[in-house]
């Protein structure tokens, strides 16, 4: 394959004609630098994404920028003999569409040391689906088992469950071994999440927190994508030794807890930062979702598939409030 001339990309920009977000043809030397030349295949998009390609949250360290914090899709060119001409990568986080190019282009230029072979198993659209949203639960529950979390210790509860993060963490922490308690404020959704593993749907409306600093024994963990209040209410139901992953704070960044969990039950919480996993970690990750956590339900948690030139009204619905599931980005026309 010959190096592009020019290709489209949702294209960010901020200066002294203010934020905007488009389509605009690029050449190659506009790209952030990288040893990796790569023919985009896939995106997705996430809420980051969305925050990012509206303005409505500091993202981009530096501008401009093409949006997009998942890629997968296959080299052109590389300076790196590991990779070669025609193999599929991805790539997640790792600064995409913060401090360099992501993935909503016909082509990105990728650091080898963030390039990550698509490991068998998976296609490059499954790797997508999956993306940062599947990655982030696959790395909690990584870490929650290195941290000694056992599916004897008692159900896993997953807040804000009908997302892209918890409905993959569903399915992840299901084909893991745990059983899920799917906490969710949507109760119109919970026969589809019962169908991706869920055994027990709880309606976040309901769910009643006793405010004691101590209260019985209800869930082996949890991981929360919503922080605040519900992560305060959580950890005092927690079993001993059990394990609370933070990867999310739609409710909040602040909240208030006592230390009794922690020294009296042996609780930990730990924080899921997937946008800068260290590359030993991301293999370990991504093989676990080629084989024993690969979700089962891919294709129906993949709710919506559009092009680049249709981002805008799936940030504006993504903001609202009106996104349901994952939405993937097909760059290439023929992906």
């Amino acid at each position: 394959m010959s190096s592009p001339s020019a290709f489209r990309a949702f294209r960010i920009h901020q200066d002294d004609a203010g934020y905007r977000g488009g389509i605009e043809t690029i050449g190659a030397d506009a790209l952030s630098p990288g040893e990796v030349l790569v023919k985009v295949a896939y995106s997705s998009v996430n809420y980051k994404d969305a925050l990012a390609g509206t303005g409505k949250g500091k993202i981009l360290r530096q501008y401009p920028l093409n949006g997009g914090i998942d890629v997968a899709g296959h080299v052109v060119a590389s300076d790196d003999p590991a990779y070669k001409e025609g193999d599929a990568v991805l790539c997640t986080g790792s600064g995409l569409s913060e401090t360099r190019d992501g993935g909503y282009g016909e082509y990105i230029r990728l650091p080898s040391a963030w390039t990550i072979r698509l490991p068998k198993g998976l296609n490059l659209r499954e790797s997508m689906i999956i993306g940062t949203a599947g990655f982030t639960a696959a790395l909690a529950v990584l870490r929650m088992q290195d941290n000694r979390q056992t599916p004897a210790l008692g159900p896993i509860a997953v807040t804000g469950a009908s997302g892209g993060v918890g409905m993959l963490a569903i399915d992840i922490f299901t084909r893991a071994g745990y059983a899920v308690h799917a906490i969710s404020g949507k109760a119109a959704h919970f026969d589809f999440l019962r169908d991706l593993g869920a055994a027990e749907c709880i309606d976040r409306h309901q769910l009643a927190f006793s405010g004691k600093p101590m209260d019985s024994v209800r869930f082996g963990g949890a991981l929360d994508n919503v922080g605040g209040s519900t992560l305060a209410g959580l950890l005092p139901l927690v079993a001993p030794y059990g394990n609370v992953a933070i990867c999310g704070n739609a409710g909040g960044i602040s909240f208030e807890s006592t230390v009794m969990p922690f020294i009296i039950r042996g609780a930990s919480l730990l924080g899921i930062a997937s946008a800068g996993t260290a590359r030993d970690i991301r293999d370990r990750v991504w093989e676990h979702l080629a084989s024993d956590w690969k979700p089962q339900h891919l294709e129906r948690i993949a709710t919506r598939e559009v092009g680049l030139g249709q981002l805008p009204d799936v940030f504006t619905r993504m903001l609202a409030g009106e996104s349901f599931g994952r939405t993937l980005v097909r760059v290439s026309e023929n992906a």
